[in-house]
């Protein structure tokens, strides 16, 4: 893998790797990074924190993509209604059968367009056709399904789709933290690299044992020293 250039910047990869490790691992804002770097003698301003976020975010979260197995067959879908920049929109989750995010469209429209605009990257983005895609009753899931033949799989049996209802939680605690999104391209920047980076430490610890939570925290932190150039 080519290796991420981190030349020009001032502070050591490693303490950018743990800034935005901690911005997007926890429920932070930039200036709750900066006092945690402080109290370990890093001055660094929760700018320079928010630069590096927009700056190293995305490509992370691009690799960490990469490198995660293929999704599971079962396709939860939803919308939320948002606040941003005092505009009514929406956010289009998807997630699959396992809880991990597929991903997350920040759209204006809550009509047969947007859905078929998160269906079609979907497919071109999963590497894997859906067994099944659960919504709830909106009509522009099945309008959406319908242009692309694929009204067969579609499933709004009644609190079936609460997977991805629930998946929407995490984000509206980031959202109330960040005294919500500023705009639809800054939403659109952080929720882009959010999911993976989600994805990769949500280890659902509340169905495994403490032994097994461990392992699978040792080994997300190794695939993020490997897809950060840490290793």
């Amino acid at each position: 893998m080519k290796t991420i250039s981190y030349h020009r910047h001032r502070f050591h990869p490693d303490i950018i790797r743990q800034a935005i490790w901690l911005y997007f691992r926890f429920t932070m804002s930039y200036r709750d990074v900066e006092e945690l770097l402080a109290e370990r003698g890093i001055d660094v301003s929760y700018e320079t924190v928010r630069r590096w976020a927009l700056k190293f975010g995305a490509e992370y979260a691009r690799r960490i993509k990469k490198h995660r197995p293929l999704p599971h067959t079962e396709w939860f879908l939803d919308e939320v209604f948002v606040k941003i920049g005092g505009k009514s929109m929406y956010l289009w989750r998807a997630v699959d059968g396992e809880g991990e995010i597929l991903d997350v469209l920040v759209q204006k429209r809550r009509n047969k367009r947007a859905a078929l605009k998160l269906l079609r990257k979907l497919l071109q983005n999963q590497g894997i056709l859906p067994t099944k895609i659960v919504t709830d009753k909106l009509r522009s899931y099945s309008a959406a399904l319908r242009d692309l033949n694929m009204e067969h799989l579609h499933d709004t049996t009644n609190r079936l789709n609460n997977r991805a209802e629930s998946s929407h939680v995490p984000i509206r605690r980031r959202e109330r933290k960040m005294q919500r999104f500023k705009s639809h391209k800054s939403a659109q920047i952080f929720l882009s690299a959010y999911g993976p980076i989600y994805n990769l430490f949500n280890t659902q610890r509340h169905l495994i044992s403490r032994k097994t939570l461990r392992q699978l925290r040792s080994i997300a932190m190794v695939e993020w020293n490997f897809v950060t150039n840490a290793a």
